[in-house]
């Protein structure tokens, strides 16, 4: 591949003179302070516009001593910390004390939009008077484009965009470009192309009291900021004309703005209620974004255009050459299809393939991303690109998944290249490569109950100390490439050694609940089942819970149908359940619908059950990934928001791993229970409201409904479960927990006899074509609204019961 595409040498030399006639290399794309002339910067001061944290409790246990060792850390210029903290210690308050220390611009990024949210949810609580925003994939649903060599078969792109997020998206990029106290979660998709920072913010309009201009003169700024005009009601991204009155609604905003003008200019700038139209606020002066993130100067867009058109002409020729007549037909047609949409509408469906022309990069130069607006906003509100922090949670997971982004994405641009469906420089619309990533941050801290070899490794490296046995295999750097396929030597040391040697980390091991980890038996796997049996049933006395851990899938639905036929409500959880049922499988478990769920390897980071008081886990002393040190310690976590909290590990002999995760809680056990009596603390379980279940989306997706009498009807098949499944017989299905949970047991009892007739081979009412369209109207409607209020669970819950809907003929 890469002697293809140096044969492209004509391209280049053309490209190299379109991007100098701009004199796009004379701009600093971090430098702020032309765009933010005139703004009230006196009130941007960060002396002025301090993180102020608000809480009801002070840091307690071991967080006042991991709070103060980060801050002198980071304050000391240490670029590398690591904070370990056990489950349930408080992590996210100690993050956010850090923040307010420091009062820097702060990243925080988590592996995934759920975690990643109630992250949002606790810092919005902990600084309401600061710029928490909130930055993930705006996608609902995405298929990237792919071409599947060896089956012929080329994927098109489909993508479902929630314009709920991309309104965060707006508001966190808008908040970085224009104040200092900027706080944003995000998953991994902050290391994904943006426009450059100046760019983002030299393409606004903004209006003041007083100002002298037209309404004609504003409406076109609007529309050259791709704004789209309607007469009718107003939606985000859209501006209306009435009289001598503008409203415009940003992306990034809740609410409306109205400008008002008379005869001398703008009158006034309200901010409106979306509804009524009510004055919510006035301001003096506003600033309105870009409808669009990217944002391009005429000047530009024809010199991109130009480009692609020469990059094309070049590629086509190579194919040419080599006689590849179906490639060049493919590439032809793609690419002049697209430049004739760009040229018509200033848009095509695959415009990000193009951003390195839009964006006048060189060839493999990284793409601008999220971080440069932390860089930009430290340079110009703190003096220093490089004064701002960046928060990696569950590291041990979320590094890997930032290192492995690149790869992924290059394997699948480059069978696209290869076979003449996109040009070369698609591949430069990609993430960030890990060294790349991690070249643009200045501080980091690796947050985690169990940190990675990785990080670890970089801690080593920035301190200067000696690397512990076996950790010179890791690669500081967390990426996914062949160096990390000998991460961990077989000889290594295990992570309670290295954490034993390694000095600098930040620990918290005592809990301010005074909660300590769990009691650890390790039984025989003789007689096993009945053993854990015995166990199950003490727990379901005291109205507990319990999580059994397994090896493979089989294993796991076959000790689950067992504790059924002895009477106990079982449940299986692993990857072949959908991954909403999973939430709703859990959510059953805290309401009691169910006391147990047998799993694989879903039972370990981010599942917060305090309900749960007993851990089982079959094949303790197994080698591999289910069974390595941190495995164990993140499932014996499960069982440590309970004061009764206990885990059994049935292993006929003692692996390392076993042995190392033992003695380390053990250990911890001992610390915090010496703690309890020096201090006279009582542990006591977490106590955690409840999920709400039983609403008529749930009913939808149960595949049951409630009619105007009250009365329950089975109006389609569930999907996902095979006739005479164990779990639909014991009524143990969505239908069942949603009935549970609403007591009406008259409709319970129909709606269980109708899943009971199911389940032996009655015939099932049928829908007909207008009922089932008017359902899936109906799941539409819920799925679109889920989306838009970030319940990503009830939104895929839901896509996953039109999907079935949609193919109930196909069975």
């Amino acid at each position: 591949m890469a002697e293809q595409w140096d044969d492209e040498g004509a391209f280049e030399d053309e490209a190299d003179r379109l991007v100098g006639e701009v004199d796009l290399d004379e701009r600093n794309p971090f430098d702020l302070s032309k765009a933010l002339e005139g703004a009230a910067l006196d009130e941007l001061n960060p002396s002025v516009k301090r993180f102020e944290l608000h809480a009801e409790f002070t840091p307690g246990g071991d967080q006042p001593k991991a709070i103060e060792k980060l801050i002198s850390q980071l304050e000391n210029g240490q670029e590398r910390c690591v904070l370990l903290g056990v489950t349930g210690s408080g992590k996210t308050f100690a993050m956010a004390h850090v923040i307010q220390k420091l009062n820097i611009p702060t990243l925080i990024m988590s592996h995934n939009k759920t975690l990643a949210r109630q992250l949002h949810q606790e810092m919005v609580g902990y600084f309401p008077k600061n710029a928490v925003e909130y930055f993930v994939s705006h996608y609902d649903y995405y298929q990237p484009e792919a071409y599947l060599a060896k089956r012929d078969l080329y994927i098109d792109k489909e993508l479902s965009i929630n314009e709920r997020i991309e309104q965060e998206r707006f508001a966190a990029v808008a908040s970085l470009v224009t104040r200092p106290d900027c706080v944003v979660v995000s998953s991994v998709s902050c290391i994904y192309g943006l426009n450059p920072p100046e760019t983002f913010l030299e393409y606004h309009v903004r209006c003041a009291v007083g100002q002298v201009i037209e309404t004609s003169d504003l409406l076109r700024e609007l529309i050259e900021l791709q704004y789209r005009r309607t007469t009718t009601d107003l939606n985000r991204g859209e501006c209306r004309v009435r009289g001598e009155v503008i409203d415009v609604w940003m992306p990034s905003r809740d609410d409306p703005l109205r400008i008002v003008f008379d005869f001398d200019g703008i009158k006034s700038i309200q901010i409106c209620d979306p509804v009524t139209w009510d004055v919510l606020d006035e301001l003096d002066e506003a600033w309105i974004h870009p409808k669009e993130f990217f944002m391009t100067s005429p000047e530009r867009f024809e010199s991109a255009l130009e480009s692609i058109e020469t990059e094309l002409n070049a590629r086509s020729k190579f194919y040419a050459r080599e006689g590849r007549e179906l490639e060049r037909y493919r590439i032809e047609q793609r690419t002049e299809y697209d430049l004739e949409m760009l040229r018509e509408i200033g848009h095509c469906q695959a415009i990000e393939n193009y951003s390195l022309h839009f964006d006048g990069r060189e060839r493999g130069q990284r793409p601008y991303c999220l971080l440069d607006f932390f860089a930009a906003c430290a340079n110009q509100f703190h003096g220093n690109p490089e004064k701002f922090l960046v928060i990696m949670d569950e590291s041990h997971v979320s590094l890997p998944q930032v290192g492995g982004m690149y790869h992924g994405d290059r394997s699948r641009k480059e069978s696209l290249i290869e076979h003449g469906f996109r040009l070369p420089t698609a591949a430069d619309n990609r993430p960030l490569k890990i060294p790349e990533f991690q070249s643009l941050v200045p501080q980091m801290v690796y947050v985690s109950a169990t940190p990675g070899e990785r990080e670890l490794r970089h801690l080593c490296e920035i301190t200067g100390q000696s690397l512990p046995k076996g950790l010179e295999h890791a690669t500081s750097q967390g990426g996914a490439g062949p160096a990390d396929r000998d991460k961990k030597h077989p000889e290594a040391e295990s992570m309670y050694d290295m954490l034993q040697t390694i000095e600098g980390i930040a620990k918290m091991e005592l809990r301010p609940t005074g909660l300590l980890d769990p009691e650890i038996e390790v039984r025989p796997t003789a007689g096993q089942i009945n053993d854990l049996l015995t166990e199950i049933n003490a727990r379901i006395e005291r109205s507990q819970r319990c999580l059994v851990t397994v090896l493979t899938i089989k294993f796991a639905e076959e000790v689950a149908a067992y504790l059924n036929r002895m009477g106990v409500k079982a449940h299986h959880l692993h990857s072949e359940i959908d991954t909403i049922e999973r939430t709703e499988i859990i959510n059953a478990l805290r309401h009691g619908h169910i006391d147990v769920i047998v799993g694989i390897n879903l039972l370990r980071e981010g599942l917060d059950i305090p309900e749960v008081s007993l851990v089982a886990i079959f094949d303790a002393d197994r080698q591999g990934f289910l069974r390595n040190e941190r495995s164990l310690l993140q499932t014996i976590g499960r069982a440590a928001r309970n004061q009764e909290g206990k885990v059994l590990l049935y292993a006929d002999g003692f692996s390392p791993a076993m042995e190392a995760a033992i003695r380390q809680t053990l250990e911890r056990r001992q610390r915090q229970h010496a703690n309890n009596v020096a201090l006279g603390i009582t542990p006591r379980t977490i106590v955690k409201a409840l999920p709400v279940m039983g609403d008529t989306t749930d009913e939808l997706i149960a595949g049951t409904t409630t009619g105007g009498d009250g009365s329950r009807r089975l109006i389609a098949k569930k999907g996902g479960r095979k006739d005479g499944d164990w779990a639909q017989r014991l009524n143990l299905g969505a239908g069942s927990w949603a009935s549970a949970s609403e007591n009406n047991n008259s409709s319970i009892g129909k709606s269980n006899s109708q899943l009971e007739s199911s389940n032996t081979g009655q015939s099932q009412p049928e829908l007909s074509a207008s009922e089932r369209s008017e359902l899936l109207t109906e799941l539409r409607a819920e799925m679109e609204t889920a989306a838009k209020s970030l319940d990503f669970e009830q939104a895929a819950r839901l896509r996953d019961r039109i999907y079935e809907i949609e193919h109930m003929n196909e069975e």
